[in-house]
């Protein structure tokens, strides 16, 4: 049987996408938000901007790793940079 290959930037990404949920998820239950607009074009809450984040810096990290010769560490950091600017202005 084969298994998966987790290398450290892989054990790191999920890593952090699970602490950053149940942070998320404790956050939301200290204070409940309400929704906003943004930079975003439609009204949205932390965990909707959360969501749209998350997929973005999928989507970002697939196409920096699949379409340059960088390393999956620039890819990484530019999905962070992503994620954090969709969280403060989305």
């Amino acid at each position: 049987m084969d298994w998966m290959a987790w290398t450290l930037p892989t054990a790191l990404f999920f890593g952090f996408i699970g602490t950053l949920l149940v942070g998320m998820t404790i956050w939301e239950l200290r204070s409940p938000c309400i929704e906003r607009k943004g930079l975003l074009p439609i009204s949205t809450t932390r965990g909707d901007r959360l969501f749209i984040g998350l997929l973005g810096s999928a989507y970002l990290h697939l196409l920096v790793v699949g379409v340059t010769d960088w390393s999956v560490w620039i890819a990484s950091v530019l999905s962070l940079f992503w994620l954090i600017a969709v969280m403060r202005w989305g």
